[in-house]
């Protein structure tokens, strides 16, 4: 029983780990599972063969002997509900973690999107000034509650789970941005994620897809 999933070819990120690919090797890791990794370029990501697996032309793709599986935050939770390691094992604190794991994609992740999609894509804009300013208060307010709910306290909701995963990778597309330096307590809470063996192993892996072409 081989897993295989799909990533960049050429990774936009340049191996930074922001590539949505990063969230699956690092729950397969985190849980033990071998796997595979099947590199595609842009194209092959618009082509009928990849779009049965993906309609929408994107990475990552999950393939398990029949199943076939595509948006990341669905493979993490598959990922976590059929193998021990990334949620609790009492039915109330997994309902928890899957309500962070919702948290951190439909509540968190959207304005970061929305600002980061700003800066690469909209800078010759006549209003890109003008509006930078308000996605850059929309983050922050999702940061500040964020920080406010976390406190002092090392993960989530006790002890590591997909939802922290999830929302870990989500705060670090801001890591070039000065916007979580006011949150010393989320940057802790990136730092203890980034020093999980298992985040390691499938940070350095992605990372080695692009270095091995430079």
């Amino acid at each position: 029983m081989t897993i295989t999933i799909t990533a960049f070819e050429s990774s936009p990120d340049r191996g930074r780990g922001l590539a949505r690919d990063m969230r699956v090797r690092w729950a397969l890791e985190e849980v033990g599972l071998p796997y595979e990794v099947r590199l595609v370029s842009f194209t092959e990501m618009k082509e009928p063969a990849f779009l049965k697996l993906q309609p929408f032309g994107q990475i990552p793709t999950y393939e398990e002997v029949d199943l076939v599986l595509f948006e990341s935050g669905a493979i993490v939770w598959h990922i976590a509900q059929t193998h021990a390691g990334l949620l609790p094992g009492e039915a109330e604190g997994r309902a928890r973690a899957v309500t962070w794991m919702v948290a951190a994609l439909n509540t968190v992740e959207p304005p970061i999107l929305d600002r980061e999609t700003a800066i690469l894509l909209e800078r010759d804009k006549p209003w890109h000034a003008e509006r930078l300013p308000m996605l850059d208060e929309r983050v922050r307010k999702r940061l500040d509650q964020l920080a406010r709910r976390l406190g002092d306290a090392e993960w989530l909701d006790g002890a590591f789970s997909a939802g922290d995963l999830l929302m870990v990778t989500v705060l670090r597309r801001l890591a070039t941005s000065s916007l979580l330096q006011d949150h010393n307590n989320l940057l802790a809470y990136i730092a203890r994620a980034e020093a999980r063996p298992a985040y390691k192993r499938a940070f350095a892996d992605q990372l080695a897809v692009f270095t091995s072409r430079a």
